[in-house]
């Protein structure tokens, strides 16, 4: 049974969420600042619900805090902050979707369920080789002709998936929504931006434009 970690300073609902989680087969820990988030999350949790603005400080520091320490579980921002940058911040520091409030709980249910889908998913897969590249899933590092090779969390997650189907075509929607995390991302410019920061640290044609649709790896380097 999964067990979640839900960080919200407001106690009627946290406590509310809280119920409803646990009525659709969840077990669930509510902090309500970080101090005892932190404290829960030395449990081993299998996803976090988190604030962004909590009474001992910011949701987002905790999240950065912990993907330093290379902690890989989910994390679901749940947060009033709608704003464009907030939601583009908290994708590129680490979170693994973003929701915003108000929201509707069966909407959060199914997005935590994908998380936790693709989390099982991934772990079941530990490397990925493809001629001169390797790319280790699990300690988020990669390796080009023998060189280490420095990406972001979003390019690490783009090239993850590309390389995870070579030959694959996928449209530029669906690369926003597995890999940012949410739909009707503002402009699918992102990801052509992405795309040219990969072959700026890799090569041109390891990453293919397929003409009106998107793009897939090249099978040559598979």
């Amino acid at each position: 049974m999964n067990k979640l970690l839900l960080v919200e300073d407001d106690e009627n609902l946290g406590t509310s969420l809280k119920k409803f989680l646990e009525r659709e087969g969840f077990v669930v820990s509510h902090a309500q600042n970080l101090s005892d988030a932190r404290k829960i999350l030395s449990e081993n949790v299998n996803l976090i619900i988190l604030d962004w603005m909590l009474p001992d400080g910011q949701g987002i520091d905790f999240l950065r805090e912990i993907r330093n320490d290379d902690i890989e579980v989910p994390i679901i921002m749940l947060t009033a902050r709608n704003e464009l940058i907030d939601k583009v911040l908290g994708l590129e520091t680490g979170a693994n979707d973003y929701v915003t409030k108000p929201f509707e709980p069966r909407e959060l249910v199914a997005r935590l369920r994908v998380q936790l889908r693709e989390k099982k998913t991934s772990s079941k897969i530990q490397k990925i080789n493809a001629k001169d590249l390797l790319i280790d899933l699990e300690t988020r590092e990669v390796t080009y002709q023998d060189e280490k090779i420095v990406l972001t969390k979003m390019e690490f997650d783009l090239l993850a998936l590309l390389a995870s189907s070579p030959g694959r075509a996928y449209s530029r929607d669906e690369l926003l929504n597995k890999v940012w995390g949410f739909e009707n991302y503002p402009s699918t410019r992102t990801v052509d931006t992405h795309i040219l920061q990969l072959r700026q640290k890799f090569t041109d044609d390891m990453f293919e434009t397929v003409r009106s649709v998107g793009y897939r790896f090249n099978k040559q380097y598979s």
